[in-house]
C-alpha cells in the first residue's frame, strides 16, 4: 500500500487554485476558520497539511505581456491640464475629419461632397504633419514617428487626390490618367 498526498494524486490541472479553500485558511474573506461556502473545495488531508508553506513564485515569464509606448505617445500638454487638453492633437484630426462628414452628410445635393472628402484628406494630412513637428502627440502616436508620418500623409494625399479628380466635373485632371482609363474601359 502506498501513500499519496493530496497534491500528487491529482493531475496538475485538477489542483486546488487559489480561490478554492485549502485546511487551515478560511473559505472566503469574512468568514471564520474552516466555515465552509457553496462550491468550496478542500483537498484530501494529507500528513503534512499543517505544515504552512512559503509563497509559490511563478517562473519569469518568456513571453512579453506589455507593449511598449509608441515614439513620441506622451502626453502633448502638461499632466495637471485636463484630459481634452492632453490630446489636443488627436482631437484635433478628429474634429477635422469630423466635420467634413458632416459636409458630405449633410449636403442634400451631392454637391458639396468634394469638399468633405478633401476635409477628411486635410485631416490625415494635419495628423501627418502634427505628428512630425510635436515631440509629444499622445495618443495620435499609434506605431513609431516615421510610419505613422508615411501611414497619415500617404492616406490623406490619395483621398485629396481622389475627391479632386472624381467625376463629374473633375476639379483636376491627370492626362496619363485618361489614358490609362480609356485603355481599360474600352
Amino acid at each position: 500500500m502506498h501513500s499519496c498526498s493530496s497534491t500528487s494524486s491529482r493531475p496538475p490541472s485538477a489542483r486546488p487554485r487559489r480561490s478554492e479553500v485549502t485546511p487551515g485558511t478560511p473559505a472566503e474573506p469574512g468568514t471564520p476558520d474552516g466555515a465552509e461556502t457553496a462550491g468550496a473545495v478542500r483537498p484530501a488531508t494529507s500528513p503534512d497539511a499543517g505544515r504552512k508553506r512559503g509563497p509559490r513564485r511563478r517562473p519569469p515569464t518568456v513571453v512579453t505581456t506589455d507593449t511598449a509606448r509608441p515614439e513620441g505617445g506622451g502626453r502633448a500638454a502638461p499632466g495637471s491640464a485636463p484630459a481634452p487638453a492632453r490630446q489636443w492633437p488627436l482631437i484635433t484630426v478628429l474634429g477635422l475629419a469630423g466635420i467634413g462628414l458632416l459636409v458630405v452628410g449633410t449636403d442634400p445635393f451631392a454637391q458639396a461632397f468634394r469638399v468633405g472628402t478633401i476635409l477628411v484628406g486635410a485631416a490625415l494630412l494635419t495628423g501627418a504633419a502634427l505628428r512630425r513637428a510635436l515631440p509629444s502627440v499622445g495618443m495620435l502616436a499609434v506605431r513609431s514617428r516615421f510610419t505613422d508620418m508615411i501611414t497619415y500623409g500617404v492616406m490623406g494625399s490619395l483621398i485629396v487626390l481622389l475627391a479632386l479628380m472624381v467625376q463629374p466635373q473633375p476639379w483636376l485632371r491627370v492626362p496619363f490618367l485618361e489614358d490609362v482609363l480609356h485603355l481599360t474601359v474600352t
